[in-house]
């Protein structure tokens, strides 16, 4: 019995039964790269070095000595779908001049380190204060009470061209803590 091409229907079948074949291995291999693309892209994650991002706080001479101020601003490592939340925000302080005659800082993440609430400075006591669980840290950042289980965050930070610089803060945590500070 042959149709109108001149083969048998048992010729049919096997040239229909190598096409699925095909198709199926086909299937497999692209399947195969739709699953390995994230994975390797997450593998490769592992040797990309992270850009450092540098936000200006203004000039150095700025901030007066023993004072410890807030200074606000944008997040360049923000969203713009972020809005408001994009706003942030440190705590500076200068502590004067090194034996080289270089302005000295300490710069506090304004995140509380017990769940990350804003705290906020009180010079009349010399203390942050976080109004969420009632953390309290002493001037120079360290826990006084509450349930922070350590001081407040630092920044790194770095002068540059006269200008006092952080590193692009992220929220800080216990697993994933900012290098320790370091003039830059």
């Amino acid at each position: 019995m042959s149709n109108s091409s001149g083969q048998t229907g048992a010729e049919q079948v096997p040239k229909r039964r190598t096409f699925l074949q095909w198709l199926t291995y086909a299937a497999g291999a692209l399947a195969a790269i739709l699953f390995a693309i994230p994975l390797v892209g997450y593998l490769a994650g592992a040797f990309r070095k992270p850009k450092i991002q540098w936000v200006p706080l203004g000039p150095s001479s700025g901030f007066p000595i023993g004072e410890t101020r807030l200074a606000r601003f944008k997040n360049e490592l923000g969203q713009p779908w972020d809005g408001m939340a994009a706003l942030m925000g440190v705590y500076v302080r200068k502590l004067g001049k090194d034996d080289k005659q270089q302005d000295q800082f300490v710069v506090f993440a304004m995140n509380c380190a017990h769940l990350g609430c804003p705290v906020s400075w009180f010079p009349q006591s010399g203390l942050f204060m976080c109004p969420c669980h009632g953390g309290v840290y002493y001037e120079n950042g360290d826990r006084a009470s509450g349930p922070p289980p350590r001081a407040l965050f630092q920044c790194v930070w770095r002068i540059q061209d006269g200008q006092l610089e952080i590193q692009a803060p992220h929220l800080p945590t216990l697993q994933n803590t900012l290098r320790k500070p370091a003039r830059v």
